[in-house]
Formats: C-alpha cells, sequence, structure tokens
C-alpha cells in the first residue's frame, strides 16, 4: 500500500534501512528504483569542490536516463581522492548487479561529514537488502534515511488530471544546514508519473530550481554535494505533455509548487532556526537587481541575528541593500514588516512603529518588503534568523 498522504507516481519503488553508516542507529541509506529507465533532469552544486558521487552522477545522467538512485546520510564522501569516486561507483555497480541493471543508469548521491572515507562495508552488507524490501511504500523511509541535522523529513506532492489522465509528483529533500544553493548539503529528488515530450525536462526542472533553491539560504555556504534530479516515469497514461501547451504550463506551476514547499522547509528546518523570512524585494531598476538586493538582506548575518532577537532593526535591513552594488536612491527606500511599515522616503517612522513591527518578529513567519524606489523589479529569497544553537550544532557536528 502506498504512502496514504502523499500522491506517490506509478512506476516507483523506494526501500531504506539503518546500515550503519550513523553511529545513532537511525536509517542512512536508501533506494529509489523504476522497473524501467525514467527520463531524468538534473541540476548539480556549484562548488568547485565537488564530491565524488556528485561527480559520478553527473556523468552518468548526462544521456537523460535514470532507473535507480542510491543515497546515504552521514557520509558525504566528499574530499576522498580517486579513492572516493571508486567506491561511489561501486556502490552504485551494487545496485546494478542486484537488480539487473546497467551500472550507467544509477544515480549515487551522499551526504554527511567531509573528508571520511566511505565504509564500503555498510554497503556491502545492506544494497541487496535494501533491493530486497523495495515497495511503494516506503518513500518516508528514504526522506527519513536523507537527513542529517534535519529535525524532520521533507517531502511535498501534487495530483493533477493532465492529457486525459490522472498523473502524481512526489518530492523529497534534505538540507538545514550548509544551505546557500544556488545550483548549487542539500539533496533533492522529484519523481513523476507523467509521459513529456523528448527534451522537456530539463528546461522543467531549470525553471523551478531557479525559483526555490536558488532563492533560499541559512548560512551562506554551498555544499560540495548538492544534486537535483527530477525523474519522470512515464506511465500514467496521458497524452502526451507538448512544449507550449496548457499542460505543460499546468505540469510546471505544479513542479515550481513542489519545489517550492521543499525549499521553504528546508530554511524552516535551518540549523538552529526559529523564523521563516521572506525577503520581498521591490521598485529596482528590474527583477536581476531586485534579486541581488534580496540575497544580500537574506543572507546578512547582522539581518538574521536581529530576526532572532526579534528586534526591527531596519538601519542593517537598508545597508545590506546599499552594499548589495544595485541602483536605489537612499532617500526613496521604505520598508515594511508583513503590514507595519518601519521607513518611508528613507526615514524611520519612530519608536512607537518600531515597537509595533518588533511584534511581527516574534512570530515564526513573516516578510520583509523593501521597496526600493527605482522602477518595477521585483524578486524575493528565503532566509532562517541566526541563534545561539546553529554556532552549538556547528560546533560539536564531528564530536
Amino acid at each position: 500500500m502506498a504512502d496514504s498522504a502523499l500522491a506517490v507516481p506509478k512506476g516507483f519503488l523506494a526501500a531504506a534501512c539503518s546500515s550503519g553508516i550513523k553511529k545513532s542507529g537511525k536509517l542512512d541509506m536508501a533506494l529509489i528504483f523504476t522497473e524501467q529507465p525514467a527520463e531524468c533532469a538534473s541540476v548539480f552544486t556549484t562548488n568547485k569542490v565537488v564530491a565524488a558521487p556528485v561527480r559520478l552522477t553527473e556523468s552518468r545522467v548526462r544521456h537523460g536516463l535514470c532507473q535507480a538512485i542510491l543515497v546515504n546520510s552521514g557520509n558525504a564522501n566528499a574530499c576522498t581522492g580517486e579513492k572516493g569516486l571508486q567506491d561511489a561507483k561501486y556502490c552504485g555497480d551494487l545496485v546494478a548487479d542486484a537488480l539487473d541493471v546497467a551500472p550507467e543508469f544509477v544515480a549515487v548521491a551522499s551526504t554527511g561529514v567531509i573528508g571520511v572515507p566511505l565504509p564500503i562495508y555498510c554497503f556491502d552488507e545492506h544494497v541487496a537488502t535494501l533491493c530486497r524490501m523495495l515497495s511503494n511504500d516506503q518513500f518516508d523511509g528514504v526522506a527519513r534515511a536523507m537527513m542529517t541535522t534535519d529535525a524532520f523529513p521533507k517531502m511535498s506532492s501534487r495530483t493533477l488530471k493532465l492529457g486525459g489522465a490522472e498523473i502524481n509528483i512526489l518530492g523529497m529533500a534534505k538540507g538545514a544546514g550548509m544551505i546557500h544553493p544556488d545550483m548549487a548539503t542539500m539533496l533533492a529528488f522529484v519523481m513523476t508519473d507523467a509521459c513529456l515530450a523528448d527534451g522537456l525536462l530539463e528546461g522543467v526542472l531549470e525553471k523551478s530550481v531557479k525559483v526555490s533553491f536558488n532563492r533560499i539560504t541559512v548560512d551562506r555556504d554551498t555544499s560540495t554535494n548538492d544534486m537535483a534530479l527530477l525523474l519522470a516515469s512515464g506511465v500514467a497514461g496521458n497524452d502526451v505533455i507538448a512544449e507550449g501547451s496548457e499542460d505543460l504550463e499546468r505540469f510546471n506551476r505544479a513542479v515550481d509548487e513542489i519545489m517550492l514547499d521543499l525549499a521553504k522547509m528546508i530554511v524552516r528546518d535551518g540549523e538552529g532556526a526559529t523564523k521563516l523570512v521572506r525577503i520581498q524585494v521591490e521598485g529596482a531598476v528590474d527583477d536581476s537587481e531586485a534579486l541581488v538586493a534580496a540575497r544580500s538582506i537574506a543572507t546578512s548575518q547582522l539581518v538574521k541575528t536581529a530576526f532572532f532577537g526579534e528586534d526591527a532593526n531596519w538601519g542593517r535591513i537598508i545597508a545590506a541593500a546599499g552594499y548589495a552594488g544595485v541602483d536605489l536612491d537612499p532617500d526613496q527606500v521604505s520598508i515594511r514588516f508583513d503590514q507595519v511599515t518601519m521607513v518611508e522616503k528613507g526615514l524611520g517612522l519612530g519608536p512607537e512603529q518600531e515597537a509595533i513591527a518588533s511584534e511581527v518578529l516574534k512570530q515564526p513567519e513573516f516578510t520583509v518588503t523593501v521597496n526600493l524606489g527605482s522602477g518595477d523589479g521585483s524578486a524575493y529569497y528565503y532566509t532562517s534568523d541566526l541563534s545561539y544553537e546553529y554556532v552549538k550544532i556547528n560546533a560539536d557536528y564531528r564530536t
């Protein structure tokens, strides 16, 4: 029986287990499988230090097909040299042999501590078991097996009627720290049973990543292991979704929604985070400048610590916009916390208004809107606050 709360796409199976990579005994290894090779689109880390599984998977999915994804947490297999690449290949080959599929159709993903050799014996002992466990009710287990410092599994799904058939889309992701993807430790796997015309899937993923994972930050650190894969089994029975069609627009919107759901979950679960904050920049010269300004505000440590302290310190916000390098007139800038205006035409509205705005900051989620007064460009970015707990988690990460 499929996971009851989720729309599980036809043609996909999953399994998860505790292999011993994590000393805690928690789930740490998982497998996603399709009976036939699925169309695959991919995006990978922009970090120049690239983990072995990313290098292997990028080379394997370049042809646009994937049949299995082997993922582990607790060990990133990054900065492990040529041996790390050989280990990643070996683990993928274990899956290929057990399932009788071509090795080039097996993707490998890892997340965890950098610089530690992969414990191969864990894969030798558990990959075959994973393959025997495959079913359509283990996707929640996969989401849990991907977790490192995550507080909760991250999943989202949609069901919609397209081309005369019901199609399902299911996404899962992990991430809580080292989050500033700009695909760019973040893993995301999205699966659908929809049938699309050749060559469309890559464009769907690239568009969705730009408005989701590329619009979030927790700590301004881009992981060595980031990977997003979108797989389509094509077995829903729908009429083929064609380029330029209304069905493609609706499919795109659904994927966008799922990816943004997952991205916001990652920020909400940011290490030590107590706030999810949307930075909305309006009145920029154009959308690209608005995005630069939003990113500058979202990544400011002074802004983030003010959020944690529930301090409506608008001076830090206008300063972060000012050093972003975008066109703005400080005498035209306005700033709102939700619907509470704090700044008009570059001037603060006084301590009474600041006290009202500080009440907004007590909420777990709110929006800061900054109007630059220079044009019609707009963009958003999601960020978290920066707390004492973030420091503690990362000071103790390897101990």
